[in-house]
């Protein structure tokens, strides 16, 4: 037999076991690994001092940043954009009218949360919620990352993929927690990452139901707003459980973060650090607050520069 036969045979015959030996090929050996690995291992062990029963492995992420790139601005900004644009030629006040005009002229810069969150109304409310669904698919189908060419849901971290597949093989349920549109997610959250539409939580318009069996999506943010001290409050509302392991990259999870940490000894917090300029972004601002707190309570610090062998699933093994 030739021997590149020979080594094909011997590569796809270990390939199952190699696997399972390693749950997280995509992660690079160290700290943030192990104690990932290590923690599992433990809440999961049966009579082991840190086991947790199945209920109540509840894990919870955030999305942009934490599982797919969120610069040079926010997956769901540009889905805004494009509806912007496609709406514009029914409000010609728009360009003349803020924070219309920077949106259209593409002057992020000058938007703040409080503008953004008027072009999501703007933009979002009136349809009905099928019809929303429609105009997500359509984005997604179409629109392009403008680095890296690609549609958006192939921007996500392999390494992270991996993790919320090692947990749910472990008995964990993971739900998104998302600053971003709750039904925006839920559009691609079962294809892409695998958490069922029912598992993501996020912020939302206000909904009524009417004739025809349908529900249409108004003018008005359900509150709190998924973010910051809203995250727990959701979290509460919709999940019911408090979260043993809580996965964030921003000062907008910071308080999702710490309330995970109530469980004490029996959970972990988890912020995954930009610093890989190379092969996706590098960047410390908005998460200056999270970064400290990591520090101080000793929460597990993910470098993407160290710590992820590879960023996202199109790029090299």
């Amino acid at each position: 037999m030739p021997l590149k036969a020979f080594a094909l045979i011997l590569v796809l015959a270990l390939a199952p076991a190699l696997a399972a030996a390693d749950p997280l090929p995509s992660w690079r050996d160290g700290q943030a690994k192990q104690r990932l690995l290590s923690f599992v291992a433990e809440v999961t062990e049966q009579g082991g001092d840190r086991f947790v029963a199945p209920e109540d492995r509840i894990a919870v992420f955030d999305n942009d940043g934490t599982l797919w790139v969120e610069k040079p601005t926010y997956t769901q900004v540009f889905f805004v954009l494009d509806r912007l644009d496609r709406l514009a030629p029914q409000h010609p006040e728009w360009a003349t009218t803020q924070p219309y005009q920077a949106a259209l002229e593409r002057d992020l810069g000058a938007l703040g949360v409080p503008d953004l969150l008027k072009l999501v109304v703007a933009t979002h409310a009136g349809m009905t919620q099928a019809e929303f669904q429609a105009e997500a698919a359509r984005f997604f189908a179409t629109a392009r990352h403008p680095r890296w060419k690609r549609p958006y849901q192939d921007l996500i971290y392999q390494p992270q993929l991996e993790l919320l597949e090692h947990l749910r093989g472990n008995g964990f349920q993971v739900f998104i927690v998302t600053g971003g549109g709750r039904d925006f997610v839920r559009s691609v959250s079962e294809p892409v990452y695998g958490v069922p539409r029912h598992m993501v939580v996020g912020s939302s318009l206000q909904t009524e139901f009417e004739s025809g069996a349908r529900l249409r999506r108004l003018g008005e943010i359900v509150e709190p707003v998924n973010d910051k001290a809203g995250k727990p409050v959701n979290i509460a509302r919709q999940i019911g459980r408090r979260p043993i392991l809580a996965v964030g990259n921003s000062d907008g999870d910071l308080e999702m973060l710490q309330y995970s940490a109530g469980h004490g000894a029996r959970s972990l917090q988890v912020l995954i650090h930009h610093d890989d300029p190379e092969r996706e972004y590098a960047y410390d601002h908005g998460a200056e607050k999270a970064l400290a707190a990591v520090a101080e309570h000793g929460w597990v610090r993910v470098d993407m520069k160290r710590d992820f062998r590879r960023v996202f699933p199109f790029d090299a093994p």
